[in-house]
């Protein structure tokens, strides 16, 4: 724990060497600031960057406690909460992969808060950290899901907040609908995707009372309007189409991303559900957290804060230089070497630039082929 302790406090002073804007938190700010005062959620532009509101309105909802306090506070408070959903995420983490030893969890986080993705979490004051516990909270619960009333809750207000996760619930209700074909019972893995779906319908019909107009918009516009949360060709975006406008010099990669994130999205659903039914849950939810990053339109780097428990599993699975050359990805900040800043120049880029810029991507792609391997391996039958 000591030395925990000394990178947190280590990584606090750089954050404030760096003053660092925690501009995403202002954002969340600015959202609860505006329904508390009963304004147009999604006309919203804050922030020195004129930034919008992004997230689904009960994500809003969730962020008005954050106008109560003055920006000095709430910024100290975020950082703190944020440095201890780490320690929660790596102890859910530790336990996915069944290595839930406590003095392992103070370890991993004392490192794992340097990685580029929850060093950038933190900067900006992000959520990615809260989701993930959400989600690992859920779908590591031991408890039968017959009798688990919270199954699927986790996962569903996670999906609330940030559409992504919902791909989680896909993938149980596949694995329901395999085994169920296969002559198994397929009944407990369609509870678990009963319960997200009742969670999420649950959040946002309550969004919905609350907020109807902000609602409507969202959910026959907004959510379709993936350039406003930025441009595609960022070199932050690790999803695949972001990589593909960087490899094709155009801000919009049109068909060929449609067509890639489509295989790419049935692939790794595929061997997700392949190793759920295998008894592999750890890395059925590695493969699914990692195919969501990919096919998302946008993944900021931030997002990919699912590397520490994909690093976890590597290490742990016998994979261990695999691990490590992931870490050191992940480690390097190497998306941040390429120009980036002035004159979109992330649609010039030159070879080096551009392998540089699609790290994460093509770490997660080359994840999923050691996933699909490992799960087609006949010796390979223990979770």
């Amino acid at each position: 724990m000591g030395a925990c302790l000394v990178s947190f406090t280590a990584f606090w002073v750089a954050q404030r060497i760096a003053h660092v804007s925690m501009v995403d938190l202002m954002v969340y700010r600015a959202e609860g600031a505006t329904v508390r005062a009963g304004g147009d959620l999604y006309a919203l532009r804050t922030t020195a960057f004129h930034l919008p509101a992004t997230y689904p309105p009960f994500a809003a909802l969730l962020f008005t406690p954050l106008t109560l306090l003055d920006t000095g506070l709430l910024r100290t408070l975020a950082t703190a909460g944020n440095l201890a959903l780490l320690v929660v995420f790596v102890r859910l983490s530790l336990k996915l992969v069944g290595h839930a030893r406590v003095a392992s969890v103070w370890w991993v986080a004392a490192a794992a808060v340097w990685c580029e993705p929850v060093w950038t979490t933190l900067r900006y004051g992000q959520v990615n950290l809260a989701l993930a516990v959400l989600v690992l909270w859920d779908l590591s619960r031991r408890s039968p899901g017959a009798a688990d009333r919270w199954a699927g809750a986790g996962l569903g207000l996670a999906a609330a907040v940030k559409l992504t996760p919902a791909l989680f619930a896909v993938f149980l209700a596949a694995t329901g609908v395999v085994a169920a074909l296969r002559g198994g019972d397929g009944g407990p893995w369609l509870r678990h995707a009963r319960g997200a779906a009742a969670a999420f319908a649950g959040a946002t019909l309550l969004a919905a009372a609350v907020l109807p107009y902000d609602s409507w918009r969202f959910w026959t516009r907004m959510v379709l309007s993936t350039g406003r949360v930025g441009h595609v060709e960022e070199t932050a975006n690790q999803a695949l189409r972001g990589v593909l406008a960087r490899l094709l010099h155009s801000p919009d990669p049109g068909a060929l991303w449609a067509v890639t994130a489509a295989l790419v999205g049935l692939a790794g659903l595929a061997v997700a559900v392949a190793a759920e039914l295998r008894g592999h849950r750890c890395w059925a939810v590695a493969v699914c957290a990692v195919t969501a990053l990919l096919v998302c339109p946008v993944s900021w780097s931030h997002h990919w804060v699912w590397c520490v428990p994909v690093v976890l599993l590597l290490w742990t699975r016998g994979h261990r230089a695999v691990a490590v050359g992931t870490l050191l990805v992940f480690c390097s900040y190497a998306l941040w070497w390429v120009p980036h800043v002035h004159g979109r120049p992330e649609l010039h880029q030159n070879g080096a630039e551009l392998t540089l810029s699609a790290l994460y991507a093509c770490v997660g792609l080359a994840f999923l082929v050691l996933a699909g391997h490992r799960c087609r391996d006949p010796a390979d039958v223990k979770p």
